[in-house]
């Protein structure tokens, strides 16, 4: 891809699934690549922290630098200093890609509003936080930068007893449409991915259990999930100079999955 080589990113919530699969495409695209994961090391289960490692060994396999970044994207403060953190070492940040989100089910009657907060703070006010202090970084340089925050299909689709979760990624849209019009004339192009269903850790339960994997499918026209690379490789189209006239846009990547796959058959109405 042109014009990564050279550059530096930061990927939040990277030590697994689709945030290290954007790592390490990054990395050979020839990015720097500053990795932030929530926990301490010593808060983290072993196998977080092996992922972790390992997330920085593929990166520096690629013949560029590497760096680990702790912080909780929902904590200004935190956010502050790993930016700080991240200029310090490379000595700019050019490309920030907001990874970090949890989700978390219960009927809609039920949801506490701690529960609520902690999704929205994590998944919406963590991606404003780290978009602000990029934008700021760039502006202090004049430079050029691009933001691409990782949304969901449930962007649109709505998830019943996931409703932070829609409302998060739904916020995540427009978050990414006001930032590309405010900043376009400063050359800070925003945009976003919507990934489907997608073979990542955290889908592992039904990835492993025939039926549900088959229900999920029977809703994606493709008839398959999508995989971390494939998320990985849109971000680094986005991110380059492939796409430099393309800003506020969320691409989906999901099989067809958005385009209401039980109306393939003709009906009437």
């Amino acid at each position: 891809m042109k014009g990564l080589a050279g550059k530096t990113a930061l990927i939040t919530g990277a030590s697994s699934g689709i945030g290290q699969a954007i790592a390490i495409r990054l990395a050979q695209e020839g990015c720097n690549v500053a990795i932030n994961y929530r926990k301490s090391v010593e808060e983290a289960a072993e196998t977080e922290a092996q992922a972790m490692q390992t997330a920085c060994g593929q990166v520096e396999n690629c013949g560029v630098k590497s760096l680990l970044v702790q912080g909780d994207v929902s904590k200004e403060e935190d956010v502050i200093e790993s930016i700080e953190m991240v200029v310090e070492r490379f000595g700019s940040l050019d490309i920030l890609i907001n990874n970090a989100g949890i989700q978390t089910e219960s009927p809609s009657h039920e949801l506490s509003a701690a529960e609520f907060d902690r999704v929205l703070d994590i998944n919406l006010r963590g991606a404003f936080l780290c978009a602000r202090e990029t934008i700021k970084h760039l502006l202090s340089r004049q430079k050029s930068g691009s933001i691409i925050n990782i949304s969901s299909v449930h962007e649109i689709i709505p998830r019943p007893t996931y409703l932070s979760y829609s409302i998060s990624k739904g916020g995540m849209g427009n978050l990414t449409k006001t930032l590309a019009l405010e900043y376009a004339d400063r050359q800070i192009r925003v945009n976003a991915i919507a990934p489907g269903a997608t073979v990542t850790p955290i889908n592992q339960d039904w990835i492993d259990n025939p039926d549900k994997k088959a229900v999920v499918e029977s809703h994606i026209p493709m008839g398959r999930a999508g995989t971390s690379e494939e998320m990985a490789a849109a971000v680094a189209f986005l991110a380059s100079d492939e796409a430099a006239y393309i800003t506020g846009q969320t691409l989906y990547i999901d099989g067809g999955l958005t385009l209401y796959a039980d109306f393939r058959e003709s009906w009437s109405a």
